[in-house]
């Protein structure tokens, strides 16, 4: 009988030793994830829901001899899609002329996801893997980045079992409450890059240009500055430039904390002007009068009150200096 027990004993802790190491670390399925969109040729069809519309994308992915090449496409309404080629990114949207930057990141929270410094993020994101579920069709892991500030959202994602590629992304809030979804709905991985792909890397595109060349005053010094912003962000450029169809010059500060950028304008107050408050999904646009009547507006996938916070935390740091 003792015999017996202690086999049983063995077996048990044989058992659980062998799960523990069946399911990697959340550390290391995000690692696996970065170095599967680099590694393979896929296209992945995905949706983006936020606020009962949805908007049908494609996501693709190639690499050759020569080139590493992302293209996104929204397949609906005002024509809009990007190019990565290596380094450079070219922007083609409806009612603008296209542009290529060098250095900058692609557009949308898919992207930049894919393209985070996680050893930056893990500072003020808990990784925590949650369990397993099927996303089109296929097994996945589930990760789960938890914020240490709650002032931020969390994220959850979804990576595809054998290959590590994400197929479905969650914004939540504080309470666990869906903001914002992408949702894979068909991943193509295939052995070899898309003609079409190829095809695009030999195209002639717009010259690139640095983000600081896009720019006629980079990294300016402001006189002003955020007294409070979120756990783990940081400032990352600043600046003065005319907006884009009016000339009108405005102060400018991009923060971030690796993963979630917020851009923030102070500018001369328009007559009769009130607090404004828009909500796109995760994307909340805050504009108000503060104390020393300049105009600011703070976007960013940040809550509404967390953009408030930040515009009414602004100050001089010089006397006689705006705000």
């Amino acid at each position: 009988m003792r015999l017996l027990t202690l086999v049983l004993l063995l077996a048990a802790l044989f058992t659980c030793a062998r799960a523990s190491t069946d399911t990697p670390s959340a550390e290391a399925l995000l690692q696996q994830m970065q170095r599967a969109y680099h590694h393979y040729n896929f296209e992945l069809s995905l949706i983006k829901v936020r606020q009962g519309t949805i908007e049908p994308l494609r996501f693709s992915h190639a690499v050759s001899e020569e080139s590493e090449l992302s293209h996104l496409i929204y397949l609906n309404g005002r024509p809009s899609e990007y190019l990565k080629r290596n380094n450079e990114i070219s922007f083609f949207e409806a009612g603008s002329d296209p542009y290529t930057l060098s250095g900058a990141r692609m557009p949308g929270f898919w992207s930049a996801v894919l393209g985070m410094n996680l050893e930056q993020v893990l500072k003020s994101y808990d990784p925590v893997v949650t369990g397993r579920n099927r996303i089109a069709g296929l097994p996945v892991q589930v990760v789960r980045l938890a914020p240490k500030d709650p002032s931020k959202y969390g994220f959850v994602l979804w990576l595809e079992q054998a290959s590590g590629l994400l197929l479905r992304l969650d914004l939540i809030d504080e309470g666990g409450n869906l903001v914002e979804q992408f949702m894979g709905v068909d991943l193509r991985i295939m052995p070899e890059p898309s003609s079409w792909l190829l095809a695009l890397d030999k195209v002639t595109l717009p010259r690139a240009v640095t983000t600081e060349q896009a720019y006629q005053a980079p990294q300016q010094e402001l006189g002003w500055a955020p007294g409070w912003l979120p756990k783990g962000f940081r400032v990352m450029s600043t600046d003065r430039h005319p907006l884009v169809g009016t000339g009108e010059m405005v102060d400018y500060m991009m923060v971030s904390d690796g993963l979630v950028d917020v851009s923030i304008y102070l500018s001369a107050p328009e007559s009769g002007m009130g607090e404004q408050l828009v909500r796109q999904g995760a994307t909340s646009l805050l504009r108000l009068l503060n104390d020393h009547k300049v105009e600011v507006t703070v976007v960013g996938e940040v809550p509404a009150q967390t953009a408030q916070r930040i515009a009414e935390s602004l100050h001089s740091l010089a006397k006689g200096v705006r705000p």
